[in-house]
């Protein structure tokens, strides 16, 4: 009976996660449909206007060839008609001329006549008719005008859409993700002297296999791409998967979007409790503040944040932002984590993380104000009470910074306090390996070693920190640096154990 039920309940897991699947299809489908309407309207315009531009380029080409033939009509219709006008004033000067010469031949005074002669044939050698060519001055010809269009006309029958790149292939094998980095490496199917660049876009999400359409981040773009490879970095592990895409680009137009693939992202994500932290905190999401007054206006919100959903805050945030909070199985779900703790109390300045650690290597770091007076970071297992402080009790382990007169830094384990004679950096990192029994801090910045404790946790570890006076950033999502992982394979004798604080006075 137990065996059938399980193989059953296997079976409605399976149909459970392929209806899921199915409805992300259909899902994804219905998108696609509406990008293929929408953009074949966008193309459809896009025709238009480019049609329209060349049309208006004849337009205005005809009204100028046409003006230009206008300009020239009228300018050899000018000059025939101004050799008109001389022809018919030379004519009418010779018929005046003639009609002179017709009379002189019936003069009988031979004196007379001579004179008559004479003036004649001087008039006929100064004559217009004698100086004027009889050849039009421009040919009725307007052949030099004309046009052929029949190369731009084959060049517009030959007219086709744009060539478009094909879609890249991501080297899925090629890709690495370390140090909250993520480098992609791809290929073109075949060889494209035109592609001019890639564009690559990537977006987080907590659901494996293809992306989503609902309930999804905006995707990320990065543009402009000339080489075949692109490291992300500076990156925020907040959600266990990352989806990433490339498109190849010409100088015209941008192709279709390679297969996505989706990268596992690993990393601790966790925020500040403010339902058991001390009053004297302010406490929101990942930041932590000494408030002097003691909470009360602080106390009023939680009271209605508390009556409004149950949710914790972290919880709305991640809500607000599309993206539902990572599920680790090597982290404890919040609410347990949390438990129905007290609010810290008297001079423990607490606040803790809400997600604890029962398995795995994990990393984050912290950073303090410059005005912050004293603090520790650390670890604690969940049954540190409401008046105990860091490093006061056998279950919690810290480094402390004291900023009063001159800075100190130390480490603290079950009372027990061991003075660092390290300069304090800016940024603390907190490394934490719960199946190889080591906490160890770094500097943030150079990953210098502070100090190291070795033991074996038996309970699931929360972080911790203690304020007083300035404020305190606490940064997730971090994965393990890989200089760490190599420095803690190196590590020797630099090391102290839990055992050897227990001997300091």
């Amino acid at each position: 009976m137990d065996e059938q039920k399980e193989t059953l309940q296997r079976i409605v897991s399976t149909l459970a996660n392929k209806n899921d699947e199915i409805h992300n299809f259909i899902d994804m489908l219905n998108h696609t449909i509406k990008n293929v309407q929408v953009n074949s309207s966008n193309v459809i315009s896009e025709l238009d206007e480019e049609f329209d531009g060349l049309y208006s380029i004849l337009d205005e080409m005809k009204g100028s060839m046409a003006n230009t033939i206008q300009q020239e009509e009228a300018r050899k219709i000018q000059a025939l008609q101004d050799q008109l006008s001389q022809c018919s004033d030379a004519l009418e000067s010779s018929e005046e001329l003639l009609e002179l010469a017709a009379q002189s031949l019936d003069i009988k005074d031979p004196v007379k006549f001579l004179q008559a002669a004479r003036q004649i044939k001087d008039r006929v050698t100064m004559a217009s008719a004698f100086r004027i060519s009889l050849k039009p001055k421009v040919s009725d010809s307007m052949t030099h005008l004309m046009v052929d269009f029949a190369l731009e006309r084959r060049m517009l029958e030959a007219v086709k859409f744009l060539p478009v790149p094909k879609p890249p292939e991501i080297d899925l094998a090629a890709c690495v993700v370390a140090d909250n980095c993520i480098t992609v490496s791809w290929k073109m199917p075949e060889e494209d002297s035109r592609i001019d660049h890639f564009v690559l876009e990537y977006r987080k999400t907590n659901f494996d296999g293809l992306p989503r359409v609902k309930d999804e981040q905006r995707w990320e773009l990065i543009d402009y791409i000339k080489a075949t490879e692109y490291t992300l970095s500076g990156l925020k592990f907040d959600t266990k998967y990352i989806n990433i895409r490339v498109q190849a680009c010409n100088k015209a137009v941008a192709g279709e979007y390679s297969d996505p693939v989706t990268l596992e992202t690993k990393a601790f994500v966790f925020s500040l409790d403010s339902t058991s932290s001390h009053l004297n905190l302010k406490v929101e999401d990942t930041y932590v503040e000494w408030d002097p007054t003691g909470g009360k206006g602080q106390e009023k919100i939680k009271g209605k944040e508390n009556k409004s959903s149950g949710q914790n805050p972290v919880l709305k945030s991640n809500k607000r932002s599309g993206a539902p909070s990572p599920k680790r199985t090597s982290i404890i779900a919040r609410s347990s984590a949390r438990g129905n703790r007290d609010h810290f109390t008297g001079e423990s300045y607490t606040v803790l993380g809400d997600t604890a650690i029962e398995s795995g290597q994990h990393y984050w770091e912290v950073r303090a104000q410059k005005d912050c007076k004293s603090y520790s970071v650390g670890v604690t297992y969940r049954n540190m009470g409401k008046f105990d402080q860091l490093g006061k009790t056998n279950s919690s382990w810290c480094i402390h910074i004291n900023n009063w007169l001159q800075t100190t830094l130390s480490a603290k384990h079950n009372n027990k306090t061991k003075t660092l004679d390290i300069p304090v950096p800016d940024r603390i990192g907190v490394y934490c390996d719960f199946d190889g029994g080591q906490l160890a801090f770094y500097n943030g910045n150079s990953k210098q070693l502070l100090h190291t404790f070795r033991t074996k946790f038996t309970q699931p570890l929360l972080p911790g920190f203690m304020i007083w006076c300035g404020g305190l950033t606490v940064s997730t999502g971090l994965q393990v640096p890989s200089v760490l992982k190599m420095l803690q394979k190196s590590e020797n004798g630099l090391s102290v154990s839990t055992s050897s604080l227990n001997n300091i006075a």
